[in-house]
């Protein structure tokens, strides 16, 4: 095996192997309606139902045939957001419907890597990489400019909405570590969360407002590599009550997009079998 799709209820604080796979899988959305859960292998998008015994179907996302880790569905549940390569030789970040269709590009500024959707809808945020300066944006869903809320203090990434519209929480080296800190969406004075021994990147806060799960790397691990020793961890929105929930072999494409139960119960990672 290579890659192990499991979900983790916050009430029993136990996790159940949904699906296994020889394949490199990534970076678990969970469709709004609760029913299947949307990740990316090898450049494609695929769609696996929360079902005993079913398995992933592909969704055609058109030309675009080289999507990374960086996706999401809207809240409505129509459309989906892709990071593709394809046309532009970089990251730019695309539309389509969520059954899959047309790739409608949205990013001008390249590259440009998906993270979060706001809670409206109309809005993504995302990560930047601008003269090599890495900072988090906003753009509409329609395109046109795109907002800058972040300015190179450090590395800046990982960027996914609060429940409320109102903090975008992302993670940034500006402390010499990378650590989560969140920033009005509106724009503003961005505040640091966590404050650890770790390297912790892409928090994602839960739909009911009340928690963030997040990825922490040993301190001396530099950026968010697949195939590492790493920790699951949640707080409070404001950093408080810090607690690991488990250990798994994972980081990049373990979380990297959001990926929580639309009632906040549950939420989706992929585990990762080391490799010969």
């Amino acid at each position: 095996m290579r890659s192990s799709i499991e979900i983790y209820d916050l009430k029993s604080r136990t996790s159940r192997v949904l699906w296994q796979t020889k394949a490199l899988f990534e970076a678990p959305n969970w469709a709004p309606d609760g029913k299947s859960l949307v990740m990316n292998s090898e450049g494609r998008m695929y769609r696996l139902a929360l079902e005993d015994g079913a398995e992933p179907q592909v969704i055609d996302t058109g030309f675009a045939l080289q999507c990374n880790n960086d996706h999401g569905i809207s809240p409505d549940g129509t459309l989906m957001a892709v990071s593709d390569k394809v046309e532009f030789g970089k990251a730019a970040i695309y539309v389509l419907p969520a059954d899959g269709g047309v790739s409608r590009l949205v990013t001008k500024n390249l590259p440009s890597y998906w993270h979060g959707w706001s809670p409206d809808g109309r809005t993504f945020t995302y990560c930047g990489i601008r003269n090599d300066v890495f900072d988090i944006y906003t753009i509409g869903i329609e395109g046109g400019d795109e907002t800058r809320l972040t300015h190179g203090e450090g590395r800046n990434d990982g960027p996914d909405y609060s429940a409320d519209g109102r903090w975008i929480y992302f993670n940034s080296s500006r402390s010499g570590r990378m650590q989560i800190w969140r920033v009005p969406a509106a724009g503003g004075t961005a505040e640091r969360i966590t404050n650890s021994d770790y390297g912790d990147w892409f928090p994602h806060p839960s739909p009911d407002g009340s928690k963030v799960v997040f990825v922490s790397y040993d301190s001396d691990v530099f950026d968010h590599p697949r195939d590492h020793d790493v920790r699951v961890r949640l707080m409070d929105p404001d950093g408080g009550n810090v607690e690991t929930l488990f250990q798994l072999f994972g980081g990049q494409g373990t979380m990297n997009s959001p990926n929580w139960a639309p009632d906040g119960s549950a939420f989706a990672y992929v585990r990762y079998f080391p490799q010969p």
